[in-house]
């Protein structure tokens, strides 16, 4: 997959390049908010350590080879994800943004997801 493809694949998360690891932001609002929304009587918000909650549990479930190499660093107006091995992170990142377009998934994923 060539790199404007991959990009245009995970969007609207967006890659970032640094020069010994890369990062998967999201700016939060504008994206699948409405999965959040089912569980807003506990407290979420859909902010970015919401998502990243949601993001380990797929971690864990369905990636668990990776979960020693994925990490998270979340702010409340931003999810992000980064990675030293840029091609895990590429995998993983790709596997997530399929897992959030497929609504029976990532609604039952979201059900374990705890409030950070």
């Amino acid at each position: 997959m060539s790199k404007q493809n991959f990009e245009e694949t995970i969007k609207p998360f967006f890659w970032i390049d640094h020069e010994d690891s890369a990062s998967v932001c999201l700016n939060v609002g504008e994206y699948k908010t409405e999965i959040f929304e089912t569980r807003a009587e506990e407290g979420f918000e859909g902010n970015g350590y919401d998502w990243a909650s949601l993001a380990k549990v797929f971690l864990e479930e369905k990636q668990p080879n990776l979960a020693e190499i994925i990490n998270f660093d979340p702010e409340g107006s931003m999810y992000c994800v980064y990675s030293s091995d840029k091609e895990a992170l590429k995998e993983f990142s790709l596997k997530f943004k399929e897992a959030c377009e497929n609504e029976v998934l990532i609604n039952d994923l979201f059900s374990r997801a705890e409030l950070d």
